[in-house]
């Protein structure tokens, strides 16, 4: 389990993953109609899942969220393999845990903020 001063870290790094999800779904939705366009995802929950799981000190730079085409075989036979509905749930599914990380650091700040006013 990470250091309290590490959870800040990875909540920022989970949002930046949403973000860049969120910008690779948009593309995706883009090129819906792109022959030969593959579409794109992010990897990031397995770093998230491995830091959690690590004894050790946190590396910031391992939770780098990384883009990836999946081996979705084509939908089309123009070699297009975006579907909108699987994008749609994808953007809903980023969109809940994007939400979830915003409040969660929130709260972080919140504990914070309380801990400093009690000292003074």
């Amino acid at each position: 389990m990470p250091q309290s001063g590490n959870v800040i870290n990875l909540l920022e790094a989970g949002i930046r993953a949403e973000e860049l999800r969120q910008r690779t779904i948009a593309s995706n939705i883009a090129n819906i109609e792109t022959p030969g366009y593959r579409r794109v995802d992010v990897r990031f929950e397995q770093s998230l899942a491995k830091a959690l799981n690590s004894a050790g000190r946190l590396d910031p730079d391992a939770l780098e969220p990384q883009m990836y085409q999946p081996n979705d075989p084509p939908l089309r036979s123009d070699g297009n393999n975006v579907s909108m509905e699987a994008e749609i749930g994808d953007l809903v599914k980023n969109s809940l845990r994007h939400a979830t990380y915003i409040k969660l650091l929130r709260k972080k700040f919140s504990q914070i903020e309380a801990a400093i006013s009690e000292r003074t």
